[in-house]
């Protein structure tokens, strides 16, 4: 059976922050290991800055259904990694195949990170997910893959899983493809409804709590209306160049299913229609645009839609590509 006893040098040598739990060499099931892709997976606990790893020991041992190791390394809270095994581990069961990861035995076929998050009310830190992508990178690197052998365990699954959440896949490829292109993503920027000084709307949008898919403590709300009426997202985006523009909205059958999202270009203002009732609670790419340098308003939710459902303004990003 192979191992991979580099792993903890790859990491190390991508700058990421590595601890090593115990004999991580030689602890491993039985059965082969050859593995061409990564898996990225969510423990379903909840993390928190006081209780970073709190699915590290039963990521180890494993459960009363499912002996241990149950990964290769846990991402805790701060994105560190815990390094668990060298060898084979039960995480990924059953592979269904996904994009050029073939059906067979995902255990055989897949190192897997455990992101320590509960996936439900909580998502992935942004430290949990910039660690995750230069890992990712390092081992692909490693294996002399590229990022589509970067899968997450709902694409891969014959059971219905669904980590992990919050997350776009195609997103994280693509960062993990920059990442190994050119040592890193680029500028990135988030503003929430609630970032100071970066968010403007009217009194006509309202203020709500109630979706648990929200990004961060609420976002707004607003009749549609044939009108201008719009809630702008201003960024200071530091050189003229491409960016890549996505919008993270709470989805509900009640909301818009033709959302006008506004960017403003370099040639002009460039509209992308998306459904907002669904496909929430998570990063949703509306592409990507060349950008003029400098502190302004940039990226606009539109009332002005045809179609029946509030129209919700959360948060968006900026990514330099």
């Amino acid at each position: 059976m192979a191992t991979i006893p580099w792993l903890v040098d790859v990491l190390r040598g991508a700058g990421v922050q590595v601890v090593v739990e115990g004999d991580w060499l030689n602890r491993m099931r039985s059965g082969s290991f050859d593995p061409i892709g990564v898996l990225w997976h969510h423990t379903a606990a909840t993390s928190s800055a006081g209780n970073p790893h709190p699915a590290l020991n039963i990521c180890i041992n494993g459960r009363s259904d499912l002996p241990g190791p149950l990964c290769q390394a846990l991402v805790d809270y701060n994105g560190v990694f815990h390094v668990i095994s060298a060898g084979r581990c039960n995480h990924a069961g059953t592979s269904g195949g996904s994009g050029p990861i073939p059906a067979g035995d995902g255990n055989t076929l897949m190192i897997g990170w455990e992101i320590d998050y509960n996936g439900v009310d909580q998502r992935m830190t942004t430290a949990q997910y910039n660690a995750s992508i230069a890992a990712t990178a390092a081992v692909l690197k490693r294996l002399g893959r590229d990022s589509s052998y970067a899968r997450g365990h709902r694409e891969t699954s014959t059971t219905g899983k669904i980590d992990p959440s919050f997350i776009d896949l195609n997103t994280m490829r693509a960062d993990v493809a920059a990442k190994m292109a050119g040592g890193g993503t680029g500028w990135t920027s988030i503003v929430d409804n609630a970032t100071a000084g970066r968010f403007t709307a009217s009194a006509s949008w309202g203020t709500s709590t109630y979706s648990g898919q929200r990004y961060g403590a609420d976002y707004r709300y607003a009749d549609p209306v044939a009108a201008s009426d719009a809630a702008w997202y201003k960024f200071n985006v530091p050189r003229t160049g491409n960016y890549r523009v996505e919008a993270w909205w709470p989805a509900n059958a009640g909301y818009n299913a033709a959302t006008p999202y506004i960017v403003a270009t370099t040639t002009g203002n460039r509209t992308v229609v998306v459904d907002q009732r669904a496909t929430g609670g998570q990063w949703r790419s509306l592409g990507t645009f060349a950008l003029p340098a400098g502190d302004a308003n940039r990226v606009a939710v539109s009332r002005w839609s045809s179609a029946a459902g509030l129209v919700i303004a959360d948060a968006v990003r900026l990514t330099e590509v």
